[in-house]
């Protein structure tokens, strides 16, 4: 056996330590990485003005709460301070908000997990909240007077957020809260759809909602509403596309343009859409630019046919789509039921008993749909492959819209201070 020197000794040493610690590093996950990460849906509940985390599978028990609005009192100041923004303030509350203030609409975690980002219309702004303290760690005030639907890119790394009364959408670096550009929409600007690629924005303003003008002889008062479509990366117009356009060629000239939620296929070659005042849903080829099929839902019968009872001109609202494109999740809202349809042959299944679903998503494993009840304070799980309900979970007042995103591994909530 040949002798080692010193030097030698010292290199063989090196090379076995590396050797017992290089595994041992590599199972440990640092903190930013997806290992230390748990995938939750997120759950804003719109009037309390927090939002709940649940499990993404499973059981969707509650693993913690986050509030939302730990600023109250300073943005409270602020408002009644100045008459023109207490004037918008009372009108969010007694229009949109039903009585209600509205605290949260929109959420997403960053990707790292450790903040959920927030669109809070009765403040007219998007914070970021901090997971681990509970504090806000930046804030952006929307143009106008109130922010709405967001969405977030594909790499997670930009946030699309609607300002309803300003006609404008804002995109954020959801890490800083730096606007990264802006560009003009319809009335009332409402959802916004990243393409998978990241390329497009596709907008839909949905004009005036809270109007008592809802008879269909009075739609044009509503505003102009349309669909906008613009380079991600440029924030340039790419394409308008002006839905009474194509429900009028369709002979659908008895529906409101009004785009409400939407969906895209998986090859993002059909778009499917609710609007306003509407049990059903569309179907719009994309390429050959047309609308091509129309579903129409059951009614509820104890439901008033009086569209201004139904809230903020929604009859149905809520839309999502299972992974392999196979089947769609409808909230119908105002008819206090939800229920999965064939893509195929838009034929539906059980509906299942909701009080006032005002969102559908889909879980993380992408076997159900998960819904809001926002008038049961709950959300419920729906099998996709039978339409049959799993399970319900209760959750704060008011729920709206149900996210996935990640907190980190072992997160209960923020820590007290």
């Amino acid at each position: 056996m040949p002798v080692l020197g010193p030097r030698r000794l010292r290199s063989v040493a090196a090379a076995l330590a590396l050797a017992v610690t290089v595994p041992v590093t590599a199972a440990t996950a640092s903190p930013d990485s997806p290992a230390a990460l748990r995938e939750v849906m997120l759950v804003g509940n719109n009037w309390d003005g927090t939002a709940d985390v649940i499990a993404s599978t499973g059981d969707f028990a509650r693993i913690g709460r986050i509030d939302v609005v730990p600023d109250r009192e300073q943005r409270m100041a602020e408002i009644n301070a100045d008459p023109i923004r207490w004037i918008y303030f009372q009108a969010i509350r007694n229009g949109v908000g039903e009585g209600h203030d509205q605290f949260v609409d929109d959420m997403y975690s960053t990707p790292d997990g450790a903040s959920v980002v927030v669109s809070r219309p009765s403040f007219a702004d998007v914070v970021s909240v901090d997971l681990a303290t509970g504090r806000i760690n930046w804030r952006f005030p929307v143009s106008g007077y109130r922010s709405d639907h967001m969405a977030v890119s594909p790499d997670g790394t930009r946030v699309a957020v609607s300002a309803s009364t300003s006609g404008k959408v804002h995109v954020l670096d959801i890490r800083t809260g730096e606007q990264l550009g802006s560009f003009g929409t319809g009335d009332k600007p409402h959802e916004n759809i990243f393409t998978r690629d990241g390329k497009y924005i596709w907008n839909m303003s949905i004009g005036d909602v809270n109007t008592a003008l809802d008879a269909p002889w009075l739609d044009w008062t509503k505003g102009d509403r349309r669909i906008t479509v613009v380079d991600a990366t440029t924030y340039r117009q790419v394409k308008v596309i002006d839905m009474r356009e194509r429900l009028d060629a369709a002979g659908l000239g008895g529906h409101s343009d009004a785009v409400r939620p939407a969906v895209f296929s998986p090859d993002e070659s059909k778009l499917y859409f609710q609007v306003s005042f509407f049990n059903g849903f569309f179907e719009y080829d994309v390429a050959g630019d047309r609308i091509t099929r129309t579903k129409s839902l059951p009614k509820n019968p104890a439901t008033s046919e009086d569209r201004t009872t139904w809230v903020n001109d929604s009859r149905h609202h809520g839309l999502s789509m299972s992974p392999d494109g196979a089947k769609l999740c409808v909230a119908g809202t105002m008819d206090d039921y939800a229920t999965v349809v064939d893509r195929a042959t838009l034929s539906e299944g059980p509906l299942v008993t909701a009080a006032k679903p005002y969102w559908a998503t889909v879980s993380g494993d992408g076997t159900h749909c998960v819904i809001s009840e926002s008038g049961a304070d709950r959300v419920t799980a729906i099998d996709f492959a039978t339409g049959e309900k799993s399970v319900s979970v209760p959750v704060g007042d008011h729920p709206q819209r149900v996210r996935l995103g990640h907190v980190p591994a072992g997160w209960a909530g923020p820590s007290a201070g």
